[in-house]
């Protein structure tokens, strides 16, 4: 299929990339999506991410905020920020999923590669672009999947895993070039109630060390305790307090795999009222300890 007489798109196509010596590795993912896979929750993961969407129209939150995305859009996601699509109800459609990990010693190096991850960390993390933009990426994107259907392409040869990693740092210096021209506008319209909610999300997730509860979080955006709690409901799918564990329990997995915290300490700081508490709430969740999934994690990584 040929989008805009220009990108290509080879449905159900998976280049997987795993390079153990340097510790990089490429995920490049042609599917589609519908309503059906709506993740019920925020997510998180420790590598980076880029979303081309396809489909007509559709949602993405980030950390409780939600935002507008139209054919096209190019959305940027760093590790550990929590976020989730939202596709519409009808028929799946298409988009481009990269996932990536480039080891540390790259970005070190002053080589130019910690300039180009720094578009992750740009307040939109979407990016739009008129088609004669739109055409230049398409382009570097199309390089990338006509070397990975080449006939006799490994994702295990050196060779090839360079040549990937080359057409794709291309694209992000194209990206990064046309970065500037970015019409992104969040001009998304929701009903007042539902806008009011994810305004509450957002600041959950911006207090989560804090104390909150239904009456302090009503009395923060001058609503009655029983509206907030109906209308959160309704519009995030999670009652109020499930929702400040959700925040919570995602925070305190970030810092047990980046950081050398006490684990007591990191209960503290992700808003956990004590440790038995933190000891609980993880158990039920992650389906292990703390420590558990710390060594578990630390394990993966070394792989």
């Amino acid at each position: 299929m040929i989008y805009e007489n220009c990108l290509q798109f080879e449905k159900k196509h998976i280049v997987s990339i795993t390079n153990q010596k340097y510790g990089a590795l490429y995920l490049f993912d042609y599917d589609e999506r519908n309503a059906s896979i709506n993740m019920e929750f925020e997510h998180q993961h420790s590598y980076y991410e880029i979303m081309v969407f396809l489909a007509p129209a559709g949602e993405h939150l980030f950390e409780g905020q939600i935002y507008h995305l139209s054919f096209g859009d190019i959305v940027l996601i760093p590790p550990f920020l929590l976020h989730k699509s939202i596709y519409r109800k009808g028929a799946p459609s298409d988009r481009i999923i990269i996932d990536f990990i480039w080891p540390e010693t790259l970005k070190a190096d002053d080589l130019g590669y910690a300039e180009l991850l720094s578009m992750f960390e740009f307040p939109e993390h979407i990016f739009r672009f008129a088609p004669e933009q739109r055409v230049a990426l398409y382009h570097r994107l199309n390089d990338i999947l006509n070397y990975s259907l080449r006939p006799g392409f490994s994702a295990d040869a050196p060779l090839d895993q360079l040549m990937i990693h080359t057409l794709f740092v291309e694209f992000l210096h194209e990206l990064y070039t046309q970065r500037n021209r970015n019409q992104y506008r969040n001009n998304m319209e929701i009903a007042p109630a539902a806008q009011k909610m994810h305004s509450v999300a957002a600041y959950i997730h911006q207090h989560y060390s804090e104390p909150l509860s239904l009456q302090s979080l009503a009395e923060e955006f001058y609503i009655s305790p029983g509206y907030l709690s109906h209308s959160f409901r309704e519009t995030m799918q999670f009652t109020l307090s499930s929702y400040i564990q959700n925040t919570r329990f995602k925070n305190a997995q970030h810092m047990l795999i980046t950081t050398n915290a006490k684990i007591s300490d990191i209960a503290i700081a992700c808003g956990f009222s004590s440790f038995s508490q933190f000891n609980r709430i993880f158990g039920r969740m992650a389906g292990m300890s703390p420590s558990e999934y710390r060594k578990q994690a630390q394990n993966t990584h070394k792989l």
